[in-house]
């Protein structure tokens, strides 16, 4: 089940493709963002996500909406995976779970993140939430929709 419409976002601090760790109460202070969970890497359901994501990076930064990815991906792969296709967004590297199950984003049995996505609001409080498996691109459309309706 994932996190509760209001509730407070857990802490995130993972190293980033930026070379630095990535701290959400800091780098984003006051500031609403998309964080998208996802498996991993080079695989065909999450990149067609991540390029979707990067095809509609515009309009993310229209509505002044930062996007981060996250997975237990090393930040090697990452590195790899951003430069391939271009992706203008920073990727977290999650290796022992512990960020993706905080945010109930983490399959049980078999410890690899689920593709599920927040929008956090300007206080870090989950302001939308969609989560499935295999509609990558779902979530872009479910998170513009709710961005452009609460501007609205």
């Amino acid at each position: 089940m994932a996190l509760k419409i209001g509730s407070k976002a857990p802490e995130i601090k993972l190293k980033s493709t930026t070379g630095q760790v990535f701290d959400l109460a800091v780098d984003l202070k006051g500031k609403p963002c998309i964080i998208y969970f996802y498996p991993k890497d080079f695989t065909p359901g999450c990149t067609e996500e991540a390029c979707t994501f990067r095809d509609a990076f515009s309009d993310f930064i229209g509505l002044d909406v930062t996007v981060i990815g996250i997975s237990k991906d090393s930040i090697t792969s990452h590195q790899k995976f951003k430069e391939e296709h271009n992706l203008p967004f920073e990727l977290l590297s999650d290796p022992k779970g512990e960020v993706c199950k905080s945010y109930d984003a983490l399959i049980p049995l078999i410890k690899i993140p689920k593709r599920i996505t927040y929008l956090l609001d300007a206080e870090h409080k989950v302001a939308a939430v969609y989560q499935d498996m295999f509609g990558a691109k779902k979530h872009i459309e479910i998170m513009l929709e709710k961005m452009k309706s609460a501007n609205t």
